[in-house]
């Protein structure tokens, strides 16, 4: 009865947990490493994302002045322009300085979240990745603090009243907490009632998770990467406006 119990319960997890798809143990030290779907699944948005630009790199490359822009080529134009948009909304006249970083993540980020239409367990369902996207936020932010402000950046968390240090200190290091936590949780949420719908109705599974894809993965997906980027923005314009 429990065995079957447990073998029951690893059956529906395996759906939508992180799974080990190959272990490595280091000769001579007691150490041993694993690749996981979420491995798996960075590399190929990431090998995706590389062969995308150099495709495109290419092909514009190669249009000449009078040729009539293909199909390819417009839809290129459309995604960097309203990726330029977002940022110059935002970032206004330091735009030219982050538009490439904040294209990057949210490609990453979209095409990470999306990634289950297509068989994938999102990478942004594993908190070790939000947390990673957190932390170079956070930095990003300390950095151009500092270099717009040098002294000033510190001096102002002991502003307005110096004993609220402690509390301004704390938020400063809730950006990436709040950050990857918030991007995590709903991802992971939408991952986790995927996976108990295709483990619970199998035989039934063809039009009905069709529409759930279509909310969790792509339109709960391109909000995340969108209220991602949109956050970094602000917090990186705040630390350098005049």
């Amino acid at each position: 009865m429990g065995s079957s119990y447990v073998n029951t319960l690893v059956a529906c997890d395996s759906s939508f947990m992180i799974q080990s798809l190959k272990e490595f143990h280091i000769p001579g030290i007691d150490y041993t490493f694993s690749i996981n779907t979420t491995h798996v699944a960075m590399l190929l948005v990431s090998v995706f994302i590389i062969i995308m630009a150099i495709v495109a790199r290419v092909k514009i490359n190669k249009v000449k002045p009078d040729d009539t822009p293909g199909m390819f080529q417009n839809a290129i134009e459309i995604i960097v322009e309203m990726l330029g948009t977002m940022v110059d909304g935002i970032m206004g006249k330091n735009a030219n300085k982050f538009v490439n970083y904040i294209s990057t993540l949210f490609l990453f980020i979209i095409i990470s979240n999306i990634s289950g239409l297509f068989g994938l367990r999102p990478p942004t369902a594993d908190y070790g990745v939000t947390l990673c996207l957190g932390l170079i936020t956070f930095i990003l932010v300390q950095f151009n603090g500092i270099k717009k402000n040098k002294g000033g950046h510190f001096a102002a968390l002991f502003q307005p009243i110096w004993f609220l240090f402690p509390i301004n200190l704390i938020g400063e290091f809730a950006v990436p907490l709040s950050l990857s936590l918030r991007l995590f949780g709903n991802v992971m949420s939408g991952t986790v009632l995927m996976g108990l719908i295709y483990d619970l109705l199998k035989p039934f599974t063809i039009g009905y998770p069709a529409l759930l894809h279509a909310y969790f993965d792509l339109f709960s997906g391109c909000i995340q990467a969108y209220v991602f980027c949109m956050l970094t923005m602000v917090y990186v314009n705040d630390k350098i406006a005049d």
